[in-house]
């Protein structure tokens, strides 16, 4: 898989674990990693759009 699937990947599972309420500590992925922002601003996307 290329670096933009996995971008792409992550940021669904962030946008996932934000629509299921998980904690957002609960990121697969290292604190260096671009997928880990990848994953957090799926995450807050999908936050923001649950509490509208």
């Amino acid at each position: 898989m290329g670096t933009r699937e996995n971008i792409v990947k992550a940021v669904q599972q962030g946008a996932e674990a934000g629509r299921n309420g998980d904690d957002a500590r609960t990121c697969p992925y290292p604190g260096d990693s671009l997928l880990r922002t990848a994953w957090i601003k799926g995450y807050a996307g999908a936050r923001r759009t649950a509490e509208q």
